[in-house]
This record gives structure tokens, C-alpha cells and sequence, in this order.
């Protein structure tokens, strides 16, 4: 997907990239339910029919959406990631950077919660985007390969090295996901700022400490 500009306006010949960027400060107020073609295309100054010639319906607009918003957290991962400073082993910085990336993730979910519902969800009679065709492979999503990548990592700074365990992305995948999903809309969401920081570096911990098993 192009870069999203900002701004309520759009120059000659880039009304797509408005109506997305309109959709995301949608996705922001109010996640995936909250993302109307005719909504964004009133936040641009357009009628409806003129969106209707960059995108068929709703679903498409979601699927774009869902796109900027899987990248939004993926950014943020590696942002988190280039923070962690060096480390002389490389088994502990391999450590250090799966900690991290897994941070981000819940970072930006936390912060950005809107963006991150639409990353993953879309109402249910929305018919599947390109971003959320079930026979995609998981690697299509840069967070998951990320998270993929870092293991393989892990494993291979190990001593001795040592294969990654079947399985161990989707494990972890799914801890921060969880994670983010309590914190976000389960019984954790109230939970004070230390002490949801706390909860989060437990979780992360016990993570990595999954990949030392054999």
C-alpha cells in the first residue's frame, strides 16, 4: 500500500490514499466497526460515488485498513527492537530482541487499540479481505515472521544450537496476542500502569524462557 498522507484533503489523482487515510483515523476512534466508505469519503469532501470508484465496498476499504494497521505494528516492534541496547553474547542479544519485539506488539496495542482491533478483526459480515484470506500463509503477516525470525535466532546462538521447537512462533504469537487482547478487553484492562507493566514483562519473560527448553 502507498504511503498514507495526512491532512482532510486530497491532491488530483490520490483520492484511494485519502479515503484510506480518512479509514484509519476512523479505525483509531473507533476500531473496524467504526470504518464507513461513505463516512471516509465525507471526511475527505468527496460523495460516496466517487469513493465507490476506488473501492467496491466496505470490505475493501477494511482490507486496506487492516493493511496500514499490520504494518503500523510491525513498525512499532522493530522500533521497540533497535532500542535494546547491544549485547557481547549473542545468545542473551538474541534473547533481548525477542523480549523486545514482543514488547512493541503489546505496546502498540495498548496504545494504539483501535488500529489494533482492525489489524486483526473485521465485523463478521464483512466478507474476508486480501489481508485475511485463511489460506494466506502466517508469514504474510510481518509481525508473525518477525517473531519467527527472532526465534530461529534464539536457536541458533543457543549452546549448543539447537532447532526451534514446533511450533514456538505460533506459542509466542499467541501469548502476546492474548496478552494484548486482556489488557485491551478482558479482566486485566483496569489493571494500574505498574502493575500491567509488571504483567507484561512476566509474560514476556516466561516466552523466552520457553525457547531454552529442549
Amino acid at each position: 500500500m502507498a504511503a498514507i498522507s495526512g491532512g482532510k484533503t486530497y491532491h488530483h489523482g490520490d483520492l484511494r490514499n485519502a479515503l484510506i487515510c480518512a479509514a484509519v483515523g476512523l479505525a483509531v476512534e473507533g476500531g473496524p466497526e467504526r470504518i464507513v466508505l461513505r463516512e471516509a469519503a465525507r471526511r475527505v469532501g468527496v460523495s460516496p460515488t466517487a469513493a465507490y470508484r476506488h473501492f467496491e465496498g466496505r470490505g475493501e476499504l477494511l482490507a486496506a485498513v487492516r493493511d496500514h494497521a499490520r504494518r503500523a505494528l510491525a513498525d512499532s516492534m522493530e522500533r521497540t527492537a533497535a532500542r535494546v541496547p547491544g549485547a557481547d553474547d549473542p545468545a542473551l542479544a538474541a534473547e533481548a530482541r525477542l523480549a523486545a519485539l514482543c514488547r512493541g506488539y503489546v505496546a502498540f496495542a495498548v496504545e494504539q487499540p483501535g488500529l489494533y482491533r482492525s489489524a486483526f478483526g473485521a465485523p463478521r459480515s464483512e466478507a474476508p479481505g486480501p489481508c485475511t484470506d485463511p489460506d494466506a500463509p502466517a508469514g504474510e503477516v510481518r509481525a508473525f515472521t518477525l517473531l519467527t525470525d527472532a526465534l530461529a535466532d534464539l536457536a541458533a546462538t543457543a549452546r549448543p544450537p539447537r532447532t526451534t521447537r514446533p511450533a514456538a512462533e505460533a506459542a509466542a504469537w499467541s501469548a502476546v496476542h492474548g496478552l494484548s487482547l486482556l489488557l485491551l478487553e478482558g479482566p486485566l484492562r483496569r489493571l494500574p500502569a505498574q502493575r500491567r507493566d509488571d504483567v507484561v514483562e512476566s509474560t514476556l519473560a516466561m516466552v523466552v524462557s520457553g525457547t531454552r527448553a529442549p
